[in-house]
């Protein structure tokens, strides 16, 4: 079974930084693009930033200039470099990946992370 895990959330103040890493685990064959998304209380789930095999990313206009997604594949994992946080990007981050798993790896599916917390405070 394929599962991610997103780990390096918490609570920083407004100007700071933080770095979010999420691990793909499993019988995986391979891994094509990675997300992050964010949901905030009362609001919808946004996409954030999204990269691709190859490496081309895009961004969020709340978060461009700001945020910058990264992978490595080797390890299956994608990270998000949060830098200048203000309160509007307290919200749960969630990793998002479209992968092939072993058991069948003819066709991309697509996983969510459980999510990791991240408050900045004012």
């Amino acid at each position: 079974q394929v599962q991610l895990v997103e780990s390096g959330g918490g609570l920083v103040q407004a100007g700071g930084s933080l770095r979010l890493s999420c691990v793909a685990s499993g019988r995986i064959f391979s891994i094509n693009s990675m997300y992050w998304y964010r949901q905030a209380p009362g609001k919808q789930r946004e996409l954030v930033a999204a990269i691709t095999s190859g490496g081309s990313t895009n961004y969020a206009d709340s978060v461009k200039g700001r945020f910058t997604i990264s992978r490595d594949n080797a390890k299956n994992t994608v990270d998000l470099q949060m830098n200048s946080l203000k309160p509007e990007d307290t919200a749960v981050y969630y990793c998002n990946a479209d992968i092939r798993p072993t058991t069948y790896h003819l066709s991309y599916l697509n996983y969510w992370g459980q999510g990791t917390q991240v408050t900045v405070s004012s």
